[in-house]
C-alpha cells in the first residue's frame, strides 16, 4: 500500500469533529484514518482525515450528512 492509496477527504482545527467523522464513517464500513497535525505546546494546526481513493466519494456524501444533521 501507498500513500497515494489514501486521500485527505476533511480537515480541521477541532480533532472532535475529526474522530466524529471518523467514527461514522467507520460504522458505514470505511476504513478511515486521522492524522493530528497540530502543535502539542502551542495547539495550532489542523487534522486531518484520509480515506482510501475509492471510498473517497462516498465518504465525502457521508460526512455532508453528518453536517447536515
Amino acid at each position: 500500500m501507498t500513500s497515494s492509496d489514501w486521500v485527505k477527504i476533511y480537515e480541521s482545527s477541532y480533532l472532535y469533529k475529526v474522530e466524529i467523522y471518523k467514527g461514522g464513517l467507520e460504522a458505514e464500513g470505511i476504513e478511515a484514518v486521522s492524522i493530528n497535525k497540530k502543535d502539542s505546546a502551542y495547539l495550532f494546526g489542523r487534522v486531518e482525515l484520509y480515506v482510501k481513493a475509492e471510498n473517497a466519494m462516498k465518504a465525502i456524501r457521508l460526512i455532508n450528512l453528518i453536517e447536515e444533521s
